[in-house]
C-alpha cells in the first residue's frame, strides 16, 4: 500500500549575507533577504506497513512526473513483484477520476488507485511525512540551488530507510464518530442560538 503525493514549489533561497551562528546567549540569526533559486516539486511514495519512502524530484507536476514516480515504485522491491499495488492519492489532477484508474492500470494491471475523499486529502499518511520535510530538511532554506535541495531530499530519504518506522495513527473509526457528534452538537447549539437571537431582535 502505496501513500502518494506532490509537496509544491520547493524553493531555493540564497541568503544575501552569511547567517550568524548559535552563539553564548543568542540564537543563530538567519537573514532574512534572499534571491530566488528556482522551484522543484517533490514527489513521494510512502509505504504504509512498511514506513519506507521513495521520491524523486521534478521541475512541474502533472501526469507525466506523477507517471514517472509510479514507474520508479514499479522497478523496486518488493513493489514490482506484488500480487496487487494500492495507490492511495487525492483529487489532484494529476491523478484524479476514473481516467487515471484506467491510465494506471494500463501501466500495470496490478494498479489500484484509491482516492481519498474530497477535501480530505489529509487522511493520506504521506501528508505526515511531508509535515516533516519542512522543520528537518528544509529549515534554515538556506542553500545555493536546487541541486541542493535535491541533495537534501534524497540523503532525507537514504536515512529514513534505514531504520524505516511506520507511523501509528490512534485516530480510529470510535474517535471519528464521537467527533462527528460533537460537531453536530456545535452547529445544533450555534444554530440554536443564531435563532435565539433573531427572536429576541424582531
Amino acid at each position: 500500500i502505496l501513500s502518494a503525493y506532490e509537496k509544491t514549489s520547493i524553493q531555493a533561497r540564497r541568503r544575501c549575507r552569511a547567517a550568524l551562528p548559535p552563539a553564548p546567549g543568542r540564537a543563530a540569526c538567519l537573514e532574512n533577504e534572499y534571491a530566488r533559486g528556482g522551484a522543484l516539486q517533490y514527489l513521494a511514495a510512502w509505504d504504509v506497513r512498511r514506513g519506507y519512502v521513495m521520491g524523486r524530484c521534478a521541475p512541474t507536476t502533472g501526469i507525466a512526473p506523477f507517471g514517472r514516480l509510479v514507474k520508479q515504485g514499479l522497478a523496486e522491491a518488493p513493489y514490482r513483484s506484488g500480487a496487487r499495488l494500492f495507490w492511495i492519492v487525492d483529487n489532484d489532477s494529476s491523478h484524479r477520476g476514473e481516467a487515471a484508474k484506467t491510465r494506471l492500470r494500463q501501466v500495470d494491471a496490478r494498479i489500484i488507485l484509491v482516492h481519498t475523499p474530497v477535501h480530505a486529502s489529509w487522511r493520506n499518511q504521506i501528508d505526515i511525512d511531508f509535515s516533516i520535510i519542512p522543520r528537518k530538511v528544509l529549515t534554515p532554506n538556506d542553500v545555493a540551488d536546487l541541486e541542493a535541495i535535491r541533495l537534501r531530499l534524497a540523503l532525507y530519504e537514504e536515512l529514513s530507510n534505514q531504520n524505516p518506522t511506520p507511523f501509528q495513527w490512534k485516530f480510529n473509526r470510535a474517535k471519528l464518530t464521537a467527533l462527528l457528534v460533537k460537531l453536530e452538537a456545535r452547529q445544533r447549539a450555534l444554530t440554536d442560538t443564531r435563532f435565539t437571537c433573531f427572536q429576541e431582535a424582531a
